[in-house]
């Protein structure tokens, strides 16, 4: 099964923040780096500052105006996270990821 496989990968990646980080730069596996990095910032600040301080944020954006619909539900669900740590909240606005939010919400 594509999840159970997927949860793997993430589990498996989870312990290097930069690696997921370079993970969504990769078309066959952005998703996947999504998925992990959502769940480890899930009510988790110091990963939430983690995966800032990483660069993923950027990253994310682009996956949410350009991925599939599981891409783009992943990398929502990753920023959402992270932004419940109110200090990432600034750097995730200024990385444009308002419009295709409120895109994502319209479809």
């Amino acid at each position: 099964e594509a999840s159970g496989r997927e949860d793997i990968e993430a589990l498996e990646a989870a312990s290097d923040v930069d690696g997921l980080v370079r993970m969504l730069q990769s078309a066959n596996t952005r998703k996947s780096a999504a998925q992990a990095l959502a769940n480890l910032a899930s009510n988790n600040n110091d990963n939430q500052v983690a995966i800032v301080r990483a660069g993923a944020v950027e990253p994310l954006v682009q996956l949410l105006r350009t991925g599939d619909a599981g891409g783009k539900a992943e990398a929502a669900r990753a920023l959402v996270n992270l932004a419940r740590y109110h200090h990432n909240q600034v750097a995730i606005v200024r990385a444009g990821a308002v419009e295709p939010l409120v895109q994502l919400l319209r479809t």
